[in-house]
């Protein structure tokens, strides 16, 4: 059995970003243009995702007045393009919050990026053409996260939203197989206490990874099917 070398200590660190995908969120103003801003709050249970945002920011308000985004997964190849869209926001007069920070009002953030909009099937938000994952969702619920704090009472908006349409690049399937990723061929990018990672390679056999995929797939799959394009 190996010793300890080290022991923990009590830290209190401004925030607790331990390492999460990025996403970049495409959504629509009022005025139809598209607004992208990445993120990187977020989490997925089957076809639902769970998205952290603040109350403030111009994607809450758009998914919150429209009902639909799309998020694009890039990968660790995209993190320059990510990076142009740092300190950059859709709202103007820039929020105090953000103008504090140091955001700027940028209404061209495809342009600015570097990157494609394509076409969606299922909503008016466009897909970002360079990025290996396009998922095309519908909001599904709105929850204010804080509430017991009066400090932030208002600030965060968590948003479930159900997958609708999932497009990949054909170089990260799953050679012989039509609904699979190939984890070794998928690359995604990381943020980590506010830095970009690539993901490394595997280090250990998975006892999960044993479980068949298609015992997963839930009635969310055979609604998605039943979704007409727009």
């Amino acid at each position: 059995m190996t010793a300890m070398t080290s022991t923990h200590s009590r830290i209190e660190p401004g925030i607790l970003y331990f390492g999460t995908p990025v996403v970049l969120i495409s959504t629509l103003n009022e005025d139809g243009s598209p607004n992208l801003a990445p993120m990187s709050s977020a989490f997925w249970l089957g076809w639902r995702a769970v998205l952290g945002l603040g109350a403030r920011s111009k994607t809450a308000e758009n998914m919150v007045r429209t009902g639909h985004c799309v998020l694009n997964l890039p990968s660790d190849a995209q993190a320059a393009a990510v990076d142009r869209l740092a300190l950059t926001t859709g709202s103007d007069p820039v929020p105090p919050r953000k103008e504090e920070r140091g955001y700027r009002f940028e209404p061209d953030k495809f342009g600015r990026a570097g990157l494609t909009p394509l076409p969606a099937e299922t909503v008016p938000p466009p897909r970002v053409a360079e990025c290996p994952v396009n998922l095309e969702a519908v909001v599904e619920a709105v929850h204010p996260l804080a509430e017991d704090d009066p400090a932030q009472r208002g600030a965060i908006l968590t948003f479930e939203v159900r997958i609708q349409r999932v497009h990949v690049h054909e170089e990260i399937r799953m050679p012989g197989t039509t609904d699979r990723i190939n984890p070794d061929a998928w690359r995604p990018l990381i943020m980590s206490f506010q830095h970009l990672y690539g993901l490394g390679p595997q280090v250990h056999p998975s006892t999960l990874a044993r479980i068949p995929e298609r015992l997963y797939r839930g009635p969310d799959i055979d609604r998605a099917r039943e979704t007409p394009r727009r």
